[in-house]
């Protein structure tokens, strides 16, 4: 491109910064522009499309511009349209469509029909189970999604590197007959959108070249979230006069499970000859003692460009850190905070309660309703409508009531047992002839296949020894507890037809609670590992909402009187959450699915180490939680509050847990206690031994630092391999002979 001429600028440009115009006019060699949160970044990439068309004179066809959403790239469009009406000819996709876009034009070259149909997961674990008709769906949905994980990074099925990531039993074989077939089919699926145009460019000069002449300006917004084939798509598009400018944030980077990789933008500089780099650090988000806190935890990271966000906006008091006894008492202050902020006349929809995993939603789901709080569950279905919830608790509703058809329905053969319709059917029939016992039947069942009958019958074990378990039928109510006095529902009044409060029994001292009944229901069952293969990032969270539910019930004795009033909690709670959501609602949310969004009012619940982050986590996995944080403090735009509770239940047991070694980056002058006094011995000991840190022992001599844990009152337990070859454990807090080298 020319220089640009001298003279004025227009008047669309006035209202940038000095670093957002600078951003705007830049045309020298490349750009990348490091866009801080709440520093306008999509103002600046969209205004600078329009500057190119019309003022500089590009033509719009010649500019590429690829984000990762539809919402984006149609928000990208309405703004520079808004600028410049001839953007709308500009080519505004996301990586995905880009790549659909590209391969119908080159159909041919990239072996596939012209009117290709896009495979989504489902299909392609349908297709593998062609090819293997040995796999369950569930190891075939595993298997795919390794699939799709292996394209994200570029890896084709005679990768040397398949192996070191995706290292399961006949992966590279299953791979390459999945796409041999796929081949066949004349069809792709989503990762092909993005690795096959890489391959037509490779591959077909004139194809290159045409493309090269194409697109003379390309850029990508939030680049920080491309994977490495996205990244391995953007070099081949590339032609060598082609201006290339990606806006990201390093310290947003928070996808690496879903194949982002931070390098990306980390090495951008070093890929790309004669980059410029500009930094947008004004923030028109937060208050600054809001981004102070978040500044000094994400500059613990390595792997980061650097930056350090400025407010725009003066004042703002001091984020609060609320050390609290357990969840309830979380849930409780949560409920504070929104009747404190209602009462200043702000509204729900104001408030977020943003948490690591979506199991944590069920105590806020459990608490709000009661309390008059309106709430809107994004990402992810409410607790009790999840699948492996309803599965869980369809066997227990069966074990409480052995006559309730729509439970054995849905649980008889899942997991699989070898179980048809016809033999459910014969069952179901078989009951009702007699007296309706769903499991005696099953027992009983004279199916046509020995599987069949051997799965039934084992089923029905299961269920008779859940029974055993619980113990004979209770006795109803008559204990003296509906004479119990209920404390008043803090807050707003309930609706008139509201259902009440469900009341569990007592636990007797030492006695079983039914947590540890349903711990092994779940697990007995196999519905814990056929949750927990359907795939490495999903089953995790349905492990979590299983664990959570498992908690639930710590309440309840493990008898039947205890599991009936169990499951009438449980349907209580659905009935006072259903229905639909108000406008003016507060937002429950993961962390990762608050990017791009703020609140006027910000809670950060569950600050526990082993919870946030995992006590595994180490290296990379670690900077990512630590972005993951930085995150979720830069929602905040007014108020910004923080929990810690010292007890949690885990598989219905109460753990003692330490603060967040996060919590120990955070001086502890620019946060508001609340609460009891936080004890960061541990927090501050788990982020000074790190994974990896070589160290000397004057007994033992030089090693590493192979694991470090939670050690109560001793502060961490490290793990040390030696180079004699020996692993001791170690407390540092009462070992004087081990040292950091270095220190």
């Amino acid at each position: 491109m020319a220089a640009r001429a001298a003279g004025p600028l227009p008047e669309y440009l006035a209202g940038l910064n000095p670093e957002q115009l600078e951003a705007v006019l830049h045309e020298d060699g490349n750009l990348l522009i490091l866009a801080g949160a709440g520093s306008g970044k999509t103002r600046v990439i969209t205004t600078k499309i329009a500057y190119l068309i019309a003022e500089r004179g590009l033509a719009p066809e010649s500019i590429l511009a690829v984000t990762f959403t539809n919402k984006a790239a149609a928000e990208m469009r309405e703004r520079a349209c808004a600028i410049e009406p001839a953007c709308a000819r500009a080519n505004l996709r996301t990586f995905h469509s880009f790549g659909a876009w590209f391969l119908r034009r080159n159909a041919a070259a990239a072996g596939l029909d012209r009117d290709f149909t896009i495979y989504d997961d489902d299909d392609s674990t349908t297709l593998l189970r062609a090819a293997f008709p040995e796999l369950s769906r569930p190891e075939a949905g595993k298997i795919a999604s390794a699939i799709a994980r292996a394209k994200d990074y570029g890896l084709a099925p005679d990768a040397p590197d398949l192996e070191r990531g995706f290292g399961g039993k006949d992966f590279r074989r299953r791979y390459a007959e999945y796409e041999n077939r796929l081949r066949a089919t004349g069809n792709v699926d989503f990762g092909d959108l993005i690795s096959l145009p890489v391959r037509v460019l490779d591959r077909e000069p004139a194809i290159r070249e045409r493309v090269h002449a194409r697109f003379r300006v390309i850029m990508v917004d939030e680049y920080q979230d491309s994977n490495v084939a996205q990244f391995e798509l953007l070099k081949a598009l590339a032609g060598p006069d082609a201006y290339v400018c990606v806006v990201g944030d390093d310290d947003q980077s928070i996808y690496r499970f879903r194949g982002a990789e931070v390098r990306n933008i980390l090495s951008f500089p070093e890929v790309f000859p004669r980059t410029s780099v500009v930094k947008l650090e004004r923030n028109y988000r937060s208050y600054q003692s809001i981004l102070d806190i978040a500044s000094r935890v994400v500059e613990n990271n390595e792997g980061r460009l650097g930056k350090t966000l400025r407010a725009t906006r003066k004042g703002g008091e001091k984020p609060t850190l609320a050390v609290l006894r357990d969840h309830d008492e979380e849930t409780a202050y949560c409920v504070r905070v929104i009747d404190a902020h209602l009462r200043k006349g702000g509204s729900f929809s104001d408030v977020a309660i943003l948490y690591r995993t979506n199991a944590q939603s069920l105590a806020f789901e459990r608490a709000f309703p009661p309390a008059g709080i309106p709430y809107r569950l994004v990402g992810a279905l409410r607790f009790y409508e999840r699948e492996e919830v309803k599965d869980a608790l369809a066997l227990l509703a069966l074990a409480s009531n052995p006559r309730d058809e729509v439970a054995f329905r849905r649980v008889a053969n899942k997991p699989a047992r070898g179980v048809g319709e016809a033999s459910l059917e014969a069952v179901v029939e078989a009951a009702f002839r007699g007296d309706g016992n769903l499991v005696a039947a099953a027992a009983e069942a004279q199916a046509k296949s020995a599987k069949a009958r051997a799965g039934l019958a084992a089923f029905a074990a299961l269920m008779k020894r859940l029974a055993e378990r619980l113990g004979a039928p209770g006795g109803g109510r008559g204990d003296g507890l509906d004479a119990l006095d209920l404390p008043d529902v803090v807050g707003r009044a309930l609706p008139d037809d509201a259902p009440g409060p469900s009341i569990p029994p007592p636990v007797a001292p030492g006695a079983e609670r039914l947590s540890a009944v349903v711990e092994y229901a779940v697990r007995e069952s196999g519905l814990l590992r056929y949750h927990k293969d359907q795939d490495d990032i999903a089953g995790s969270q349905k492990t979590a909402n299983l664990d959570e539910l498992v908690n639930a019930a710590s309440d309840y004795p493990a008898t039947r009187e205890g599991l009936s009033a169990f499951l009438e909690a449980v349907e209580l709670d659905r009935a006072m959450s259903s229905g639909e959501v108000s406008q003016d609602a507060v937002t429950l949310i993961t962390m990762h699915n608050t990017k791009g969004l703020e609140f006027p009012v910000v809670v950060i619940a569950g600050m526990e180490q082993g919870l946030f982050p995992r006590d595994d986590d180490e290296g990379d996995d670690l900077e990512e939680q630590r972005r993951l944080f930085y995150v979720a403090l830069t929602r905040a735009k007014d108020e910004l509050h923080i929990t810690y509770c010292r007890r949690r239940l885990f598989r219905g047991r109460i753990m003692e847990y330490q603060p967040s070694r996060f919590l120990a980056e955070v001086p502890r002058e620019m946060l508001r206690p609340f609460g009891g006094k936080l004890d960061l011995s541990m927090a501050e000991a788990a982020g000074a031994w790190k994974t990896g840190t070589r160290v000397y022992h004057d007994d033992h001599g030089a090693g590493y630092v192979a694991r470090v844990a939670p050690a109560g009152e001793a502060g961490v337990c490290v793990t040390v391999r030696f180079e004699t070859g020996r692993t001791l454990q170690f407390f540092p807090k009462f070992t004087k002979k081990l040292e950091r080298m270095g220190d």
